[in-house]
């Protein structure tokens, strides 16, 4: 039997300079637990899988809000496994992700690599709102196979708007499910890690950053708005997080005004 289930969490101000959690949800393999900030004026959620999920067939989703003025980071336990489960004639599983930011707000969306077993078909959507003044850092990688084994069917979607206004969309498709190509020397060149790195802040209104290369695999691209965009490929998820890592570590150092603040 497949599990359908929605997670929700909502941060907002506590009127004494940090965070508060009202509404802490959790639902079926999604378990939402408050963890301690490095950041104080930050709240932290850490997702926790309470099960083994998704499984070909499952429906998972999780909303995210940090009302206006708020601080919020979610994080994650460990990588998210896509599996097959016991029947290969089940539907893609899906996992959708929602994020609101309000004006004045911050969000940190940093969870652990989605990693695609083979056999397994997701369907990911991640779409995200963001005020006019709120401060997005959100990573997403993905891992093409466990070791040793070809990619599952994986298609991701990742939609943000601004102030009403559409500030990226993109889609990617891996494995049996993709156009041709897809793992040809135009795209991945043999790379099994695929990440992108996404920071919005009103900064970069007074300051836009140059596109340029970050070492041979990875790019920064500035967006129509207030916004960058970093892409990579690696070889492996060490690899990969290394790149972002440094790639966040620059960019936040950059800052006029820091996530941090």
């Amino acid at each position: 039997m497949s599990v359908h289930a929605r997670a929700r969490l909502r941060a907002e101000p506590d009127g004494r300079g940090g965070t508060a959690l009202p509404v802490l949800e959790s639902a079926g393999p999604l378990a939402l637990r408050r963890t301690r900030s490095p950041h104080p004026p930050y709240a932290r959620v850490t997702v926790v899988g309470a099960m083994s999920a998704p499984l070909n067939g499952d429906r998972l989703a999780i909303e995210a809000e940090a009302a206006d003025g708020a601080r919020l980071t979610v994080d994650a336990a460990a990588a998210t496994v896509v599996l097959p489960g016991p029947r290969p004639d089940a539907d893609p599983s899906t996992y959708e992700v929602d994020l609101t930011v309000g004006e004045g707000a911050a969000l940190h969306w940093l969870p652990e690599q989605l990693v695609s077993a083979h056999g397994s078909r997701l369907h990911q959507t991640t779409r995200v709102q963001l005020a006019a003044t709120s401060r997005l850092l959100l990573r997403e990688e993905q891992i093409l196979g466990r070791h040793g084994e070809a990619t599952g069917a994986l298609t991701t979607r990742l939609t943000v708007h601004r102030a009403g206004r559409p500030l990226l969309y993109q889609q990617l498709a891996y494995g049996p499910d993709a156009p041709d190509g897809w793992d040809g020397p135009a795209v991945l060149a043999g790379h099994r890690a695929v990440g992108q790195l996404l920071l919005a802040d009103p900064s970069f209104e007074d300051a836009p950053l140059p596109a340029r290369l970050l070492g041979p695999t990875a790019a920064l691209t500035p967006l129509a708005g207030p916004a960058v965009l970093v892409t990579a490929v690696a070889a492996d998820a060490r690899l990969l997080r290394g790149i972002l890592d440094a790639a966040m570590r620059e960019l936040l150092d950059g800052l006029k005004e820091s996530f941090e603040d």
